[in-house]
C-alpha cells in the first residue's frame, strides 16, 4: 500500500512474485536451494554491475566468503554456509568480543557443515585471512568497501560484489537480489524477498503506524548535544518504512547528501518535530535524559514518551538492522515495541 511521503527505497524492489517458491526458500537445504539451474551451474558466466564497476562470476561459487554487514545471512537463507566472514558483534565501547549474532549461528547450526572463519573488522578488513578461505567470490553488496580494497581483493583474492549504488545505502531487498545472483540463485532470492515481504505484512497487519513518522536515530544520554538520525538512505530508518512507518521529511532531506546519516545539535532540535516516534540506540535511560534536557524535551516525541530505545550492542540493537536473517528474528518483538511508542503519540 503506497502512503503519502512514503519512500520506494529499492531499485531491485519491482521482483517478480515468485510466490510458488515461498516456503521452501527460507528453510531450504544446500542441496534444495541449488536448484536445477544452480546444481549444473547453468547460467555463468554473471555480470553485476556496481558502484565500483562490474563483476564477473565466470562459475557457480562453491566457496563462499563475505564481508561487512549482513551478507552472510543471504547465503545461509539460500543454503550456503560462508567459508568466512566478518564479525558481527558490536558494542558502545568498540571492543566485542569477535563473533555473530543468533539468528546467524542458529542458520549455520541448521545447515552443518564446517563453522566460518570469522574475519575481525577492528583494523578494517583481514586481507589474508579472508585469502587463506580460497573463496570463489566475496560476497559485499552491503558495505562500505573502498576502492583500494576492492581492487585488492578483486585482483588478488576473488571476485567482489560491491555495493550498487552508495556505500552503506543498500537496501535489504537489494542486498538479497545482488548476493543471490552471484550465486547463481537469482529466482531464490526473489522467494526470499517475497517471503520476508509477507512476514512483515503478516506481522504489521493490525499495527497502527500508517500516518505515523519514525526515524532511527544515534543518541548518547551522557552527552546530548547532538542527536544523528540515519537518513532515509539507512536500512534502519528505511526498514521503519518497510513496517508501516511514514518518513519525516528531515530525513528523505539528508539523504541527498549521500550520507546515511546527519548530525542535529540541540539548538535545532525544531528540525526534528515532524519525527512522531523516534527510534535510537540506547537504554532505559534515554528518554528520561531527553526529557530532562531544556531542548529536546520541546520535540512532541520526547514529550509524549514516545521513544524506543534498542540497546547498544544487544542481539536486538543489531537486528534491527535488517538482514535476510534478522528480519524474521526480530519482525514481532520490534513490532511490539512500537506499537507501544506508537499508542503514545498525541
Amino acid at each position: 500500500m503506497q502512503r503519502t511521503a512514503r519512500l520506494r527505497l529499492t531499485g531491485f524492489a519491482t521482483f517478480a512474485a515468485a510466490t510458488l517458491l515461498l516456503a521452501g526458500c527460507a528453510s531450504a537445504s544446500p542441496s534444495d536451494s541449488a536448484g536445477s539451474d544452480g546444481a549444473s551451474g547453468a547460467g555463468f558466466p554473471v555480470t553485476i554491475e556496481h558502484a565500483l564497476g562490474e563483476t564477473t562470476i565466470d562459475a557457480k561459487p562453491e566457496r563462499v566468503a563475505t564481508i561487512a554487514w549482513g551478507n552472510q545471512d543471504v547465503a545461509l537463507a539460500l543454503g550456503i554456509v560462508p567459508v568466512g566472514m566478518d564479525a558481527q558483534v558490536w558494542n558502545w565501547t568498540g571492543d566485542a568480543a569477535p563473533g555473530v549474532y543468533e539468528w546467524t549461528t542458529d542458520k549455520i547450526a541448521e545447515l552443518g557443515g564446517d563453522e566460518p572463519v570469522i574475519f575481525t573488522v577492528s583494523d578494517g578488513l583481514e586481507f589474508e585471512a579472508i585469502a587463506d578461505t580460497a573463496p570463489d567470490v566475496i560476497l559485499a553488496a552491503m558495505s562500505g568497501i573502498s576502492e583500494e580494497d576492492y581492487a585488492t581483493l578483486s585482483d588478488s583474492v576473488a571476485p567482489v560484489v560491491a555495493y550498487p549504488d552508495v556505500a552503506w545505502f543498500t537496501p535489504w531487498r537489494d542486498q538479497i537480489a545482488l548476493n543471490s545472483k552471484a550465486l547463481g540463485l537469482a529466482s531464490e532470492g526473489e522467494a526470499l524477498v517475497a517471503d520476508l515481504d509477507k512476514q512483515i505484512a503478516d506481522a504489521t497487519a493490525d499495527a497502527d503506524f500508517e500516518g505515523k513518522t519514525a526515524a532511527f536515530f544515534y543518541a548518547t544520554p551522557g552527552d546530548l548535544s547532538t542527536l544523528t538520525i540515519y537518513t532515509a538512505g539507512d536500512s534502519r530508518t528505511a526498514f521503519l518504512n518497510d513496517l508501516g512507518f511514514d518518513l519525516p521529511q528531515v530525513a528523505i532531506d539528508a539523504a541527498d547528501s549521500g550520507s546515511f546519516y546527519q548530525e542535529f545539535s540541540a539548538e535545532n532540535a525544531d528540525q526534528l518535530a515532524d519525527v512522531d516516534v523516534i527510534v535510537s540506540y540506547g537504554d532505559e535511560t534515554l528518554l528520561t535524559a531527553l526529557q530532562a534536557d531544556p531542548l529536546w524535551s520541546t520535540l512532541p516525541a520526547v514529550k509524549a514518551g514516545s521513544v524506543v530505545a534498542v540497546g547498544g550492542g544487544e542481539a536486538f540493537s543489531a537486528a534491527v538492522t535488517p538482514t535476510a536473517l534478522s528480519i524474521p528474528w526480530v519482525l514481532n518483538d520490534y513490532v511490539a515495541v512500537l506499537t507501544e511508542a506508537t499508542a503514545k503519540v498525541q
